[in-house]
């Protein structure tokens, strides 16, 4: 879900909401219903992964999108953190004091929003398709290393 900084989330959520209301209230009290509000509600059937770069307005963009969800009764599964320059090993003098800036970021999500956190790197390629995606978790270092992929917590 991508979310303006306008109150679309809300009013999607709220939408999903009312259907939810009205398909309960005609409901037998022996009837049981799983409307798409609870089934996002539930954790053990929805994760639900907040994304962002490590960037001041995309965390509070995506800091104002978990606040409506917990307003909704759903509560993010993880941040990730994506296009990390703090994430690799570069070399260059700009690039790693880009990377710096990006730290402030990462802890604001790390100490304020998140308790779990993927900090993935930035890469020459983007990861397109589930295996590469796969390949992003399946080389994902120990903790405590920086690349590719880096859990947080």
């Amino acid at each position: 879900m991508d979310t303006a900084p306008t109150g679309h989330t809300l009013l999607l959520l709220d939408a999903t909401g009312a259907y939810h209301r009205e398909a309960t209230r005609h409901l037998a009290p022996t009837m049981h219903v799983r409307t798409p509000m609870m089934q996002l509600q539930d954790p053990a059937q929805t994760k639900v992964i907040i994304v962002t770069l490590a960037e001041t307005t995309p965390v509070l963009e995506a800091a104002a999108l978990q606040s409506d969800l917990l307003r909704a009764g759903i509560a993010p599964w993880a941040w990730v953190i994506n296009n990390s320059l703090a994430a690799t090993d570069t070399a260059s003098p700009l690039l790693r004091q880009r990377a710096g800036h990006e730290l402030h970021q990462i802890g604001q999500v790390r100490d304020r929003y998140a308790h779990r956190i993927a900090l993935v790197p930035i890469e020459h390629q983007e990861p397109v398709g589930i295996d590469a995606l796969l390949q992003l978790g399946e080389n994902a270092p120990a903790h405590g290393s920086r690349t590719p992929a880096t859990a947080i917590h």
